[in-house]
């Protein structure tokens, strides 16, 4: 069963006169537990069809499915809380807040789930042990290397437990042993607690040594399912 699904979703923006297609009558599935990398160049869609999956964005038409649950008729609430314990996101720029250190600003997320004092505390310390930083926990950004700071930015996107983590290019800003290490990290993840991880890429090498399946997109359009 899939638990990810587009179906025929297309997104127009107005640019003054001119209708601008990002996404052109897109369809595709994505099982639990599996490992799916979309490729394409700048400007084929792959980062909106991403950001609409994830609920930051909405179709012009068509629909997508969580679960086989439609998301278009989710009220604001409903869509706030997809956002924040079914799926994950973790970005090329780490979007990580400079004044925290990792311990809090992977406590944020978990703030907004609802977990407090204490056992917050713990939590995100367990968070940050899983991806290998239990000794930079009071470190801020600035103290961290890139690779570092994506870890904390994984350990944010898996604080609320979500079943889908979507990654926007997040090698894009590591070097390629740093890439490896990351790309291994969740591909354990994926298969050891059936995450599912649909990931936007431009590096070919890295989609063919860790995803399962490769989505070619272009112009807007899926043109090759591997």
């Amino acid at each position: 069963m899939s638990i990810l699904e587009s179906r025929e979703v297309s997104k127009l923006y107005q640019m003054g006169s001119t209708s601008v297609t990002a996404l052109d009558n897109v369809s595709l599935k994505v099982s639990e537990g599996e490992f799916v990398a979309i490729q394409g160049t700048s400007g084929s869609g792959k980062s909106t069809l991403l950001n609409i999956v994830g609920g930051l964005d909405h179709p012009t038409t068509g629909e997508v499915f969580f679960n086989a649950k439609p998301l278009g008729p989710f009220s604001k609430r409903e869509m706030a809380r997809y956002r924040r314990y079914s799926v994950g996101m973790i970005f090329q720029n780490f979007n990580l807040i400079p004044t925290m250190n990792a311990q809090e600003n992977v406590g944020l997320a978990l703030a907004f789930g609802g977990l407090r004092g204490i056992q917050r505390n713990r939590k995100a310390s367990e968070l940050l042990d899983r991806v290998g930083l239990a000794d930079r926990l009071t470190h801020r950004p600035g103290e961290l290397s890139g690779g570092e700071q994506q870890r904390v930015a994984i350990a944010r996107a898996l604080a609320n437990n979500p079943k889908v983590l979507l990654a926007d290019e997040p090698t894009g800003n590591l070097d390629s042993t740093r890439a490896h290490e990351l790309l291994e990290l969740l591909r354990r993840m994926a298969s050891g607690d059936a995450l599912t991880v649909l990931m936007v890429t431009h590096d070919r090498e890295l989609a063919t040594s860790f995803a399962d399946r490769i989505i070619q997109m272009k112009d807007g359009k899926v043109t090759e399912e591997g």
